[in-house]
């Protein structure tokens, strides 16, 4: 049996990998664009990481998925950002039992929502 301690290193782990498989290789690109995560124990929040266009010092972290563990039911939620900002769920697939299944969903970005 696994304790919460081995859920989660797997959870970050799998965040990590998602994060790094699309980050840029370049360094000089990864200045303009980059991609990063936050993960709570309960959700985590994938953003892009960019230079604000009229103030380039300024880094902004632009939130476009979030996934939320439900305890109770075991289940992966998927939401996408809307242009309001507003969080909505993903209709494709709304939930899962499994992680990498909503990564795998976000990368392949089917509708558009996550990357354009």
């Amino acid at each position: 049996m696994t304790d919460n301690k081995d859920i989660i290193s797997m959870v970050e782990v799998q965040l990590r990998n998602f994060i790094e498989s699309r980050r840029p290789q370049d360094a000089e690109v990864r200045k303009k664009l980059d991609f990063g995560y936050s993960w709570d124990g309960q959700t985590a929040l994938l953003f892009e990481i960019r230079p604000q266009w009229n103030n380039p010092a300024h880094i902004l972290h632009i939130e476009f998925a979030k996934i939320k563990y439900v305890k109770s039911s075991k289940q992966w939620k998927l939401y996408w950002r809307r242009a309001s900002g507003k969080w909505e769920a993903y209709e494709a697939i709304p939930s899962s039992d499994h992680l990498q299944e909503l990564l795998t969903e976000i990368s392949h970005d089917g509708y558009g929502c996550f990357f354009g």
